[in-house]
């Protein structure tokens, strides 16, 4: 289905691109011939991404080490990307994440999440949207949020309201930027799994246990599942779909909700153990960040 050459000429940004699902996905569409850009507040990280898929795949990987919370920050970047000629595509991927219980959540622990997905998301899009108006280019953005955005979720309340947010932004500027040739769809994935997701939404236990046991289909996704659905949604052929969500997870959101309501019955003790794991993660990635 997806030929060699598919998205030769496509000049891609993948947000959050140098490692999980947004790596994943950046490999797929370098493989497919596209020119891309990975970017990431970890530089050093997008570095030895970026390498890395050259060196399997050729192609030219473009690197940015933005954080995208920064307003300012991002609209240099997407103007440096201009320069050298338009996107073509925007994948939107950078997002954080983590468990706690909602009344203990601090202001710090809220933004965190919200600076990055909500804010962090806008700013990147309306950069690159600007431009596309601006110089009478078409484009297209795929987001990347969580089933959640249908059914809320317990104890991840930041990254709910966050996800929801850029749902929303999908299916408002569908229909705000369609007149200027310029489409907007998001992904809804369930568990594919990856190494700093899980051990933020999953301390303490294997990151498939949760899902094998309540998934119809009895097993997590496949990054392979996820490359194929992004790589549609850029591809050309469909220019006629935007301001959709579309959920890949197994039919998991509709069997049992695909959320976090069962921790309600953990203790005390389970809450602190996961906050202690989670706390580890974040001081081992801060110490990468400043290495």
């Amino acid at each position: 289905m997806f030929k060699d050459g598919l998205l030769k000429g496509r000049r891609i940004l993948v947000t959050g691109g140098g490692t999980g699902l947004g790596k994943g996905m950046a490999e797929r569409f370098l493989q497919l011939g596209a020119d891309l850009f990975i970017c990431g507040r970890r530089k050093s990280v997008c570095e030895a991404t970026a390498a890395e898929l050259m060196g399997r795949h050729g192609g030219k990987v473009g690197v940015y080490g933005v954080d995208i919370r920064d307003a300012a920050a991002v609209d240099a970047m997407i103007g440096d990307i201009f320069a050298s000629g338009p996107l073509t595509d925007l994948v939107n991927n950078a997002a954080g994440n983590f468990i706690s219980r909602t009344e203990g959540l601090s202001p710090r622990g809220f933004d965190a999440v919200a600076n990055i997905v909500m804010h962090g998301t806008f700013y990147v899009t309306q950069a690159v949207g600007k431009r596309w108006i601006e110089g009478h280019h078409r484009g297209n953005v795929v987001s990347i949020v969580v089933t959640w955005v249908y059914n809320g979720s317990p104890y991840v309340v930041p990254s709910v309201m966050s996800k929801s947010a850029v749902h929303a932004m999908t299916m408002s500027l569908a229909t705000e930027w369609a007149k200027y040739g310029i489409r907007l769809n998001a992904i809804a994935p369930g568990v594919i799994p990856t190494e700093g997701a899980s051990k933020r939404l999953s301390p303490g236990e294997g990151p498939n246990d949760r899902t094998i046991k309540s998934n119809p289909m009895g097993r997590v996704g496949t990054m392979a599942e996820l490359q194929n659905l992004a790589t549609f949604l850029i591809a050309p052929g469909c220019e006629w779909l935007t301001g959709e969500t579309i959920t890949l997870d197994g039919g998991q959101s509709h069997a049992t909700g695909s959320n976090f309501y069962e921790l309600r019955h953990w203790k005390d003790a389970q809450w602190q153990s996961a906050r202690d794991a989670i706390k580890a993660q974040n001081e081992k990635d801060k110490a990468l960040r400043s290495s």
